[in-house]
């Protein structure tokens, strides 16, 4: 499951890993957007189930019932802007709230693009993250396999 704020790429990440694809045409997602892929994990078979959210914003929650049941959480945040940090933050949080047994990884996109990285450590808070670039593909294939190695 990938959970963060609006347009820090989440389904960009989905779309990069599963079709290796990448667009710069930004459409928002509305509820949430499954994809399947199977990759293989030291010569096992292992099926990932990727539910892509819609951004959490004021007023529009992502829904209790559907973090709850997760293998695993991807919570993304836009290292250019540092006001989607907390945001994830506080996904990270309620996701391993109602799915406990979950692998969640955070991960720090746009990885292509200038950021204040003493800006982005100090919002963390020390917070072990993944580096990727949706546009370039760096760190992509390295995140889902690493949440793939741990669910196989």
């Amino acid at each position: 499951m990938l959970v963060g704020a609006p347009g820090v790429g989440k389904t960009s990440l989905v779309q990069r890993f599963v079709h290796s694809v990448f667009s710069e045409t930004h459409k928002s997602t509305l509820g949430v957007k499954v994809d399947r892929k199977s990759v293989d994990v030291d010569g096992n078979e292992v099926s990932l189930l990727i539910w892509d959210m819609h951004g959490e914003t004021d007023g529009l929650d992502v829904p209790p019932n559907y973090l709850s049941g997760a293998a695993a959480g991807i919570v993304v945040f836009d290292r250019t802007r540092l006001e989607t940090v907390p945001v994830a933050l506080g996904l990270g949080e309620r996701l391993s709230q109602a799915s406990p047994n979950a692998n969640i990884v955070y991960v720090a996109n746009k990885s292509d693009l200038d950021y204040d990285a003493d800006g982005l450590k100090d919002a963390v808070g020390g917070k072990d993250m993944f580096d990727t670039s949706a546009k370039t593909g760096d760190g992509v294939e390295a995140m889902f396999f690493g949440i793939a190695s741990s669910l196989g």
